[in-house]
């Protein structure tokens, strides 16, 4: 119903003005939880690094492969790093710990940035509006895997990327933002992939500004900047 998304998100924003309005401003806090190699993690440790997300810090980057290249990275950029290895165990006991490990770190923020992983519900209750995912397709078309494949082998002439909240139904939750560009008759699959790719690092950060900022409101399916 629209009153409840509404009132969580009051919640959330509540949280993120005390963050940036204290007298002594105390930076937001992200959690990155990765699979693989963190092209998109990368891209927002550099916007931080670069001034492009004030008062905004990585506290922890959480992996659940223990051989992911961005837990490597964020190892050699000194941030605070876990591994919570999934194969072999049920997604509840696994996400409990993820979880728990995150609220140790006082996380603020989830951030998704290619998470091979499906989470719980019992994980994205206790987050309401406060994890954020991107996908490679402009949602709520082709959404799933391989999301740019499935866009050039339909034919489309725009495709882009989306971010957005998680809710607890697959690439689903609330758009926050998208960017799109347009398909080149030139393109194979991979071209297309890549050029997504980049629209991905800049919107991330461009996301995260806007979550951060707390000027914001979600109604029913829609996120009114303020």
């Amino acid at each position: 119903m629209p009153h409840i998304s509404i009132l969580r998100c009051e919640i959330t924003e509540i949280r993120v003005r005390n963050v940036l309005e204290s007298p002594t401003p105390t930076k937001l806090k992200l959690g990155i939880l990765l699979s693989g190699r963190g092209s998109n993690f990368l891209a927002i440790a550099e916007s931080i690094r670069a001034g492009k997300l004030p008062n905004v810090e990585i506290a922890v980057v959480i992996s659940n492969i223990a051989d992911a290249g961005g837990l490597t990275s964020a190892k050699e950029l000194g941030l605070p790093t876990a591994l919570f290895i999934s194969k072999g165990r049920k997604r509840a006991e696994h996400d409990a710990d993820v979880l728990a490990c995150l609220r140790d770190h006082n996380v603020d923020l989830v951030i998704l940035a290619g998470y091979l992983r499906l989470l719980s519900p019992e994980f994205v209750a206790a987050l309401p509006n406060r994890i954020l995912n991107i996908h490679p397709s402009l949602l709520p078309a082709f959404p799933g895997l391989d999301a740019q494949h499935q866009a050039f082998n339909y034919g489309v002439k725009i495709a882009g990327c989306t971010v957005h909240f998680i809710d607890e139904h697959l690439d689903h939750g609330v758009i926050i933002l998208q960017r799109a560009i347009e398909v080149q008759d030139e393109d194979t699959a991979e071209s297309l992939s890549a050029r997504i790719l980049a629209e991905e690092h800049l919107a991330y950060t461009e996301a995260i500004a806007r979550v951060a900022s707390g000027q914001y409101e979600i109604l029913d399916r829609r996120f009114v900047r303020r």
